[in-house]
């Protein structure tokens, strides 16, 4: 990693290429602006060959817009004597002062909510503020977006509050396995983060650099298999395209990373131990992990709109990936997929050389600009197949996947006004097949002790281990403004539900949220504001049996209500 930093430090000396390149981006999770360019994409405004499937995005690399932050221009520079991107040496440099947002969140019984980068889940109030700017001399670019972030973080009824010592040994059993608690901690949480900063060099269309971005892979709105903005963004080196590359047989886009993830030392609940004594929590290795992927994406040029990928990440401890060095430790994408083709001298499946997490999807998307809509899924793999037969004869094993659509419809031929119409899937519980091999859940691995995370959140689906979402929103769009409600079905940990919380005389004990919303965007000169009041009602909240009498069929007092409040300000400069 030395040799590898030693020599970007080189490559940072040089600066002579044009001013003119463009490597500004908008940070995944950018209030009202992130999803307004894939709007405007079904509208025809925006580059039909971007995929949106390897974000950040980089709007001013593929088209002539001057302030990414501004691209319908309705900020006013009355207030200062300079506003928006500003050009110095003879056009070779460029500096912009970035919005500064102010994102709140409250929720009124238990934790909810997701995609949300640095916030916690966590009952009560919290708050995340970010600002920074943006400067570029030539190809070098540094982009300086610190976060903080402030939750009451107060005490709220989990799974210990209504369940017997076997339950807690059993939540324990499986959940040691992952790094993702209920609360974080028994205090206020306060904690500053570098957020959406980076630094690169861009040469054209590839960019090459050191970032904290959060990063979000594949084609969902709602979620994400592998990477999205549902934890706080990581360090990580970074090469990957800034617009779509043009061949003779369409285009490419890409992204590789090596990053730093890091644990926390919370346990899974806030009780750690029986009565008896009996211990239930274990620690976590003290070791950072290292993870690196790569995500790549084709545009056939005989197919417009239609976009494949491809995905794949490993996860190891450190100490283990350099006690093992060499090349193939550290860039690990040309170990096979099969188990077969790791056998040893006696045919056995040896599997990676040291504890490794692994994850691939691929994925699809389908732009009809025409229609102004777009179909999209990700179909993703947490366990390899031994061989092919085996993933041809049982291609649901390990499996998850997210399914989705979008669709504009004008109102009255309006070219500035639409219904929005957006519906999307997730399931990440295991399949039928579980009942022949089981399959460790999703984010969950028994080596590599706290799973797919970072800073205790899971880095892909906010919806979690075993976690399934149908959701369906219905707006109202002009521009940056959305108006519009939400209504969503989401089923939690099914997974370990199902191993350890058998149903009760044929009633089932699934804890469902049926969830509520309405949810608005707004801009008004410099300002943009988000906004989203949500109802939730918790159907057999965590599992708990209040008032159960052995023998009835209905389960009583089990559920809870839940409010869910967003408000969001950006001022942009």
């Amino acid at each position: 990693m030395k040799k590898i930093f030693f020599i970007l430090n080189i490559v940072l000396g040089v600066t002579f290429i044009s001013g003119k390149v463009r490597a500004q981006s908008i940070p995944v999770g950018t209030p009202v602006l992130d999803d307004y360019y894939r709007r405007m994409q079904l509208l025809g405004k925006v580059d039909s060959n971007l995929s949106f499937t390897v974000r950040p995005i980089f709007p001013g690399s593929s088209s002539e817009i001057h302030d990414i932050y501004d691209s319908d221009s309705t900020v006013k520079h009355d207030y200062w004597r300079v506003s928006g991107p500003v050009s110095f040496a003879s056009g070779h440099g460029v500096f912009q002062i970035l919005p500064l947002t102010w994102q709140q969140q409250f929720n009124s019984n238990h934790p909810y909510g997701w995609n949300d980068e640095a916030m916690i889940p966590a009952k009560g109030y919290q708050t995340m503020i970010s600002g920074g700017f943006f400067i570029k001399f030539g190809p070098l670019s540094i982009q300086l977006r610190p976060e903080y972030v402030y939750a009451a973080n107060p005490d709220f009824n989990g799974y210990a509050s209504g369940h017997t010592g076997l339950d807690l040994a059993n939540y324990y059993f499986y959940h040691n396995t992952i790094d993702n608690p209920e609360r974080f901690g028994n205090i206020p949480y306060n904690k500053a983060f570098w957020g959406q900063s980076s630094i690169r060099l861009t040469f054209g269309p590839v960019s090459i650099g050191l970032s904290n971005e959060s990063l979000w892979w594949g084609p969902g709105i709602r979620n994400a298999l592998i990477l999205s903005d549902n934890a706080p963004g990581f360090k990580h080196l970074i090469l990957n395209t800034v617009r779509p590359i043009k061949t003779a047989v369409g285009y490419f886009e890409g992204q590789v990373i090596a990053g730093r993830l890091d644990g926390t030392t919370f346990p899974p609940l806030a009780v750690t131990a029986l009565p008896d004594g009996t211990n239930l929590y274990v620690p976590k290795e003290n070791d950072w992990r290292y993870f690196t992927g790569f995500n790549i994406n084709y545009h056939p040029k005989w197919i417009p709109g239609l976009t494949f990928g491809l995905t794949r990440t490993f996860d190891a401890y450190y100490s283990d990936v350099k006690a093992n060095g060499g090349f193939k430790a550290y860039v690990p994408f040309f170990f096979p997929y099969s188990k077969q083709a790791t056998n040893n001298a006696q045919g056995i499946a040896v599997g990676d050389p040291f504890p490794r997490d692994q994850y691939t999807s691929f994925y699809a998307r389908l732009l009809f600009t025409k229609a102004q809509a777009e179909i999209y899924f990700e179909y993703g793999l947490n366990d390899n197949a031994y061989n092919l037969a085996d993933f041809i004869g049982a291609p649901d094993h390990s499996r998850a996947y997210i399914l989705g659509l979008r669709k504009m419809l004008s109102i009255n031929g309006s070219k500035d006004q639409h219904i929005l119409f957006s519906g999307e899937i997730t399931q990440l519980s295991q399949s039928t097949d579980r009942l022949v091999r089981n399959s460790s859940g999703w984010y969950i691995h028994s080596q590599v002790t706290q799973g797919q995370t970072n800073e205790g959140q899971v880095l892909g689906a906010g919806t979690g281990s075993g976690g399934n979402l149908q959701s369906m929103d219905i707006s109202w769009v002009s521009g940056l403004k959305k108006l519009g409600i939400g209504i969503e079905r989401y089923e939690h940990d099914v997974d370990f539900y199902e191993a350890y919380l058998p149903d009760i005389n044929g009633n089932s004990r699934t804890w469902v949220d049926f969830a509520f919303a309405l949810q608005g965007e707004w801009n008004y000169k410099n300002l943009i504001f988000n906004a989203k009041l949500q109802e939730i009602k918790s159907l057999n909240y965590e599992w708990i049996l209040k008032d159960y009498v052995p023998g009835n069929y209905y389960i009583p007092h089990n559920d809870a209500y839940n409010f869910h409040g967003e408000l969001g300000i950006t001022f942009r400069f």
